[in-house]
């Protein structure tokens, strides 16, 4: 279920895109991130530091590319996320000496320290690789190619989250089995 109000925004974009233009497009997109959010809030009753940032680079880049009609702003946002997203994850770990990723979400997975280092580091690079793939394409493809990649890039972060959920299930086990071990 989350992962269809992950993808809803971006499906609406390519469609609006494939119905209209880019601009048409991004303001669906604007309009779908905002109902996402809601979305998200009425389920969660909190949003993400993520969902907040994401809402916020879509509704400027969006308005921005509406009101320059420019659509370099709509198609550099993603690369702007996930840049910011590695250089704060990247920061907090090694120079405040912080793991985001293990305070976001150390209450629902029981891993070692080392472990969630190990996740955050592939976290960094994982971004980096997304910002940098986006960029690429944004500068050297077609509009149309840039949007086909949207919808078709959604592969990595499948391939990388199912990978994250294979590397930390041996981990997982063992905490299973320390609670099976205990009640015996």
């Amino acid at each position: 279920m989350r992962f269809l109000i992950d993808f809803f925004p971006i499906a609406l974009f390519v469609a609006a895109y494939k119905m209209g233009d880019i601009y048409i497009a991004t303001g669906v997109l604007m309009g779908a991130t905002v109902l996402q959010t809601a979305i998200i809030y009425a389920v969660d009753r909190k949003l993400q530091t993520l969902h907040k940032v994401t809402l916020a680079l879509v509704l400027v880049f969006g308005a921005l590319t509406l009101f320059l009609q420019d659509e370099r702003f709509i198609k550099w946002k993603p690369t702007v996320l996930y840049a910011s997203m590695a250089i704060v994850l990247a920061a907090a770990l090694w120079i405040w000496k912080k793991n985001f990723l293990q305070i976001l979400l150390g209450t629902q997975l029981k891993l070692p320290t080392h472990i969630w280092a190990r996740l955050t580091v592939a976290w960094v690079g994982y971004f980096l690789f997304m910002a940098g793939i986006n960029a690429y394409v944004a500068a050297y493809y077609s509009t149309e190619d840039w949007v086909n990649f949207k919808l078709w890039g959604y592969v990595f972060p499948v391939v990388f989250i199912v990978g994250q959920g294979l590397y930390i299930a041996r981990y997982l086990k063992d905490d299973e089995d320390d609670a099976v071990e205990k009640k015996s």
